[in-house]
């Protein structure tokens, strides 16, 4: 007898529909799984009969066939074993076989008939309604987390013996509650705000601008400056994430099983601070089939990568596509993917080994030698698409101590949003530019116009300073912003002046 379950595959941030076919018939008994199975979609087989024999029911004793179509497709994870059990049993006669058509079953079985968390539910969730599924059966925990999608009843089940009892019509379920985003969430769920960062006004004014224009940024400075406290409150003065990108984060999200289920929507834009003996597996992603790293999961958000020459040079140079692209394309044997990696990165370093280059109080034991090669282990091409390098120094005590309030990051965030609305009026016909930082040759041309002041002080900058063209483009994009963030078209003096103070590393090392 033959039956067929619909479920489906997540291969990269997007699912496809796969048919389980379930023929019982003559032979030896043996369960064979076919259909470019992996391991875990292999070894289903054992934990299957378990779980039907603990469930209540017997699997025939006869030899059974599943098929996993389309069959060129790999199929990998453990959301197989809860559509091979229903096709087993709907083989059997022990469930109706009319009913399942117009559900998508997936979920992990344990032993005992329990059904276990899986990854991905929000990517399946959404190819479900495309497909023009009515329901989607899922374990309980990621019920919320497939709700996030309208127009489809989100079934949570906690236990084989309950979704048979469903399908045959003999136990009622309930649809879980559609999730909403909850408007404004940014505010209540922030833990950390700019008004406790003592001083340090110039670091805080270079990071509005580069949040404004989604500007990479460099902090560059002694250790206990602030660096890692300043970055860490970067995404509180970003804009709100709208709804489509909270879908499109949760996605990368749920793919690498980070979903949490009293959050199933993620609202707040990631901060991802991997440590520096990160491979470049980890930071790009990889694998046999290849997961999301950490640029993925920085996807709307800040990528911060501290103590930056400490990275090892092979991964920071696999850096360089996601920044110029927004996206990463992976390439294993069996198959190709690409994910979303549209972030802001933040790096902070010091400016020598000893990390007293810079600081008043504290002498520096580095040679010139030493801090050229340090500085070195950053390649040029990495800091070409750095568009802000300032220095951070040492906070004074005066400033430690100092009792006056500092600005919140809900008024920095009203300046950014501001900013933020008129470039998305300035770049609405064009399809690949949101930003300035994300203006192209042309685009500099057209909208980053100069007074004759501005024009007289970036030729005199240029000169006298040597910065190089890639600088001078640089300049422009972040001139812009701030043009920007004063709500003026044209370009003025002032405006190009703070943009050459962001331009650290292009100044030549003093002896």
């Amino acid at each position: 007898m033959l039956a067929k379950v619909q479920s489906g595959v997540v291969m990269g941030i997007d699912a496809i529909p796969v048919d389980v076919e379930v023929d019982v018939g003559l032979g030896l008994p043996n369960i064979s799984v076919v259909g470019l199975p992996d391991g875990a979609v292999k070894e289903s087989r054992d934990r299957v009969r378990s779980a039907i024999k603990n469930s209540g029911y017997q699997v025939p004793p006869r030899r059974i066939t599943i098929n996993l179509s389309p069959a060129d497709v790999k199929k990998e994870g453990t959301l197989f074993d809860l559509p091979i059990a229903i096709g087993i049993l709907s083989a059997s006669g022990i469930v109706k076989t009319q009913g399942n058509g117009r559900f998508m079953l997936a979920g992990e079985l344990s032993l005992d008939g329990g059904i276990r968390r899986i990854r991905g539910t929000l990517p399946l969730a959404i190819k479900a309604r495309q497909e023009g599924i009515t329901g989607l059966v899922v374990p309980i925990e990621n019920a919320k987390e497939a709700a996030v999608v309208e127009g489809l009843s989100i079934y949570g089940v906690r236990s084989l013996h309950e979704v048979v009892e469903f399908l045959n019509g003999e136990a009622p379920l309930f649809p879980s509650e559609p999730v909403r985003p909850v408007q404004d969430s940014t505010e209540a769920e922030d833990t950390v705000d700019f008004s406790e960062v003592k001083g340090q006004e110039h670091a805080k004014r270079a990071i509005e601008v580069a949040t404004a224009g989604g500007h990479n940024l460099l902090m560059i400075g002694p250790p206990g400056s602030g660096k890692t406290m300043l970055a860490r409150r970067i995404p509180t003065i970003l804009p709100p994430m709208t709804f489509e990108e909270g879908i499109e984060t949760t996605k990368i999200h749920s793919v690498a099983g980070l979903t949490d289920e009293k959050n199933p929507l993620i609202q707040t834009r990631p901060f991802r601070a991997p440590h520096h003996t990160i491979s470049d597996a980890g930071l790009i992603g990889g694998g046999t089939i290849p997961r999301p790293g950490e640029v993925s999961l920085a996807h709307n958000g800040v990528l911060f990568l501290d103590e930056l020459p400490e990275f090892k040079k092979n991964v920071l140079e696999v850096l360089r596509q996601p920044l110029e692209d927004g996206k990463v394309t992976i390439s294993r044997a069996a198959v190709s993917l690409t994910y979303p990696a549209r972030f802001m990165l933040v790096a902070a370093m010091n400016p020598c080994p000893c990390g007293y280059f810079t600081s008043p109080t504290h002498a520096c034991t580095c040679t010139p030698l030493q801090i050229r090669r340090y500085r070195g282990r950053v390649s040029g091409p990495l800091l070409d698409r750095i568009d802000i390098q300032i220095e951070v120094p040492a906070v004074p005590y005066e400033a430690l101590r100092g009792k006056g309030e500092a600005e919140t990051s809900s008024r920095i965030r009203t300046r950014v949003e501001k900013a933020r609305r008129l470039q998305a009026k300035r770049f609405s016909r064009h399809r690949r530019v949101f930003t300035n930082a994300q203006m192209r040759t042309r685009d500099i041309k057209n909208f980053c116009e100069l007074d004759t002041a501005g024009e007289e002080l970036l030729k005199s900058a240029i000169s006298q300073l040597g910065f190089s063209a890639r600088a001078y483009h640089r300049i422009l994009k972040v001139a812009r912003t701030i043009a920007d963030l004063e709500g003026t078209e044209t370009i003025q003096s002032f405006h190009i002046a703070e943009a050459i103070q962001y331009r650290s590393l292009d100044r030549p090392l003093p002896v």
